[in-house]
């Protein structure tokens, strides 16, 4: 169990690492016309530190056997999910505004329609609307839900072998 915990753990971090990057490439600081994003920096360092911390601390424990390393990363687990948490219920509110929207056609940054002249698919509302819209809101909705569900997962698994339930 304690190795599909890892395999389950090194999976939610693909998860979370793909979000990290969408997350720097639309947050272009130096565009005036781009909304705050709503998840703060610090938390999101915290959380992808605190993940690179307990995935190092749970690969000790398989390599070394120690039960304290176990206990070590639930707690650091627990500190985790707490700022995932903390995250996700930012960004609800940003979800629930960009799927609202209905634009028929996504007009990005930098892209050849940009300065195009308003059609019947592309209307200046729908393009101001791409500007207004925080970095995170270009997350897709299946890689946050498998994100948090690989992430409940890992805790489970984490636990259960840090009480040595399965066999390790």
């Amino acid at each position: 169990m304690a190795y599909v915990a890892l395999i389950v753990w090194f999976v939610t971090a693909l998860g979370g690492l793909y979000m990290l990057a969408v997350w720097l490439i639309e947050n272009d600081a130096t565009n005036q016309r781009d909304a705050a994003s709503r998840l703060p920096l610090p938390v999101i360092v915290a959380h992808v530190s605190l993940a690179v911390t307990g995935f190092g601390v749970w690969v000790a424990y398989l390599l070394l056997g120690r039960r304290a390393l176990a206990w070590t990363a639930v707690f650091i687990l627990v500190a985790i999910a707490l700022l995932g948490v903390t995250m996700f219920a930012r960004w609800i509110p940003v979800y629930r505004t960009t799927s609202a929207q209905a634009e028929p056609v996504r007009v990005s940054r930098g892209s050849l329609f940009e300065s195009a002249p308003a059609t019947a698919t592309t209307t200046p509302a729908v393009a101001q609307a791409v500007y207004d819209m925080p970095p995170e809101g270009a997350f897709p909705l299946v890689v946050v839900l498998a994100h948090g569900t690989f992430a409940v997962s890992t805790v489970v698994l984490v636990v259960l072998t840090a009480l040595g339930v399965g066999g390790s």
